[in-house]
């Protein structure tokens, strides 16, 4: 099947690609990257699930769009997920933390080395986790090719911690590695409401690149009153002109991500979040690439709990999926 027989409006086919299209990685303007990985996982598991659940669920996306339209025509692919990944990923369950380090380091290597492949070929990239360590490799490629951007960060937590539990790249460390191992210029993080004193004292110690909009401070702003548009342009005047959003699925309210590895109370709306990146590409900021992470279909801890879990798993990756979607279209319109 080719885009010109492609009929939008009909039920995926079974063999075709992210969201039912029929693009190839060649034709497809804008390529995912999936990263199987979660070796460094805190709390709960089951993110390295989280590419193929989020394919799976995205070809129940109806593909039109009210704001975006058909941007889908313009291509979307994903990458086949990588073996040797899917193998580190299974050998670091039975590893030691020395030896994890060294597989982490792999996993950056392959993204990396993947990113910046596509982004020479002149393709906009996305990443899909796995933990949120897996960006890491991407961001590096995304700064080599745009030294200017700064990073859109949404999160529960400020991921700014060194080294957590002896992880140099925990899922927990990736800001901290973004801010203490590259020349990034600006993080602006949205939705932080679990974060150690250490990490909030790293953000009070970097004011001029650091720039955080705690959970408790929004709430409390949109119950004296102030509403939601007002305060996403004060979070886009934070940013410059090209931006890398990175989105943790726990940025958002538990009732959106129940398994996620790490669900925090509180957190944005869906809507909510969507406005805000809606709204950066409204102020003709460009959007240059993302990752979305931490997307858990759930861990089956039993034969017995498996159809039970595979299906309250359904709704995260189906939130996974929209929320991909949106970003793929922001994307490709910015």
């Amino acid at each position: 099947m080719t885009i010109i027989t492609f009929d939008p409006n009909a039920a995926a086919a079974e063999d075709s690609g992210i969201f039912g299209l029929p693009f190839t990685i060649e034709e497809a303007e804008l390529v995912l990257i999936p990263v199987p990985w979660e070796a460094t996982t805190s709390y709960g598991g089951g993110t390295s699930l989280g590419p193929q659940a989020i394919l799976d669920a995205s070809k129940q996306v109806d593909l039109f769009d009210l704001e975006l339209g058909n941007f889908y025509e313009q291509g979307i692919a994903m990458l086949e997920e990588s073996e040797q990944i899917l193998a580190w990923n299974e050998a670091s369950t039975m590893a030691s933390l020395e030896e994890v380090n060294l597989y982490s380091e792999k996993v950056n290597h392959y993204v990396y080395i993947e990113a910046k492949k596509l982004l020479t070929q002149g393709k906009l990239v996305g990443v899909v986790g796995g933990d949120h360590s897996t960006p890491f490799g991407a961001i590096q490629a995304f700064l080599e090719k745009h030294p200017r951007m700064g990073i859109l960060h949404f999160d529960a937590h400020a991921d700014l911690r060194n080294a957590f539990e002896g992880y140099e790249y925990s899922h927990a460390s990736i800001m901290y590695n973004v801010m203490t191992k590259t020349a990034l210029r600006k993080l602006v993080q949205v939705g932080i409401r679990d974060f150690c004193e250490e990490e909030f004292d790293f953000i009070q110690d970097n004011p001029e690149r650091i720039v955080t909009y705690f959970d408790a401070q929004l709430f409390e702003e949109k119950v004296k009153g102030r509403n939601w548009d007002s305060i996403c342009d004060e979070i886009i005047n934070q940013l410059p002109e090209e931006v890398y959003v990175s989105f943790d699925i726990d940025g958002l309210d538990p009732r959106f991500c129940p398994h996620t590895g790490t669900p925090v109370p509180g957190g944005l709306d869906f809507q909510e979040a969507i406005y805000l990146i809606k709204k950066v590409v409204q102020s003709g900021r460009r959007l240059i690439g993302f990752d979305l992470n931490e997307v858990s279909p759930g861990i089956h801890s039993n034969e017995q709990d498996t159809a039970l879990l595979d299906s309250a798993g359904e709704w995260d990756a189906n939130v996974g999926a929209r929320l991909l979607y949106k970003l793929c279209g922001y994307t490709l319109k910015s």
